[in-house]
């Protein structure tokens, strides 16, 4: 990362204690989210430190474990000095080997546990056309209605800003 950049992605390593905002939610099948949720959040405060988990391609060099670990150890840092934003963006492209989304599922389950265990913070955004959006909401409103779930990335973008700037 360059210091004027503030924006890890893999295999780059955020070492600093320093709050930080992990970008979590689909990449494969999905538009590129990510880079529009960098663009907003430093457009309001460029100094706040992201870490996204999309890289530019994957190619025969890409190794699944390290992205895992990659992933865990930025969730884990922005679980407990920073903000965790889900932004589940509708599917765009179908892979037919995998179920959309499948990883970002199984994250967001967890961090809604640990949000009601150790108060994580968690700031969740779903676009419009997102599969079970229902479902996610019901179970969101049930054990923990503290989170803020937004239907755009600009005010789901603005949220973390906000929290981390109390």
């Amino acid at each position: 990362m360059s210091p004027e950049s503030r924006i890890y992605v893999p295999p780059e390593y955020l070492k600093e204690e320093k709050p930080l905002v992990f970008l979590a939610g689909p990449i494969q099948g999905a538009e590129d989210w990510q880079t529009k949720a960098i663009e907003i959040i430093h457009s309001q405060n460029p100094d706040i430190i992201i870490a996204s988990p999309r890289i530019s391609k994957i190619d025969d060099k890409f190794n699944k474990n390290e992205q895992i670990d990659w992933e865990t150890y930025h969730l884990r840092k922005a679980g407990s000095n920073g903000v965790i934003m889900f932004w589940l963006a509708k599917e765009k492209e179908h892979i037919s080997t995998r179920a959309y989304a499948q990883t970002s599922r199984f994250e967001l389950s967890e961090w809604k546990l640990r949000h009601e265990i150790y108060r994580s913070k968690l700031i969740v955004g779903i676009e419009e056309g997102f599969s079970n959006t229902h479902y996610i909401k019901r179970r969101f409103s049930q054990d923990c209605p503290d989170v803020p779930i937004f239907d755009s990335l600009e005010a789901t973008c603005e949220r973390v800003v906000k929290e981390l700037t109390k």
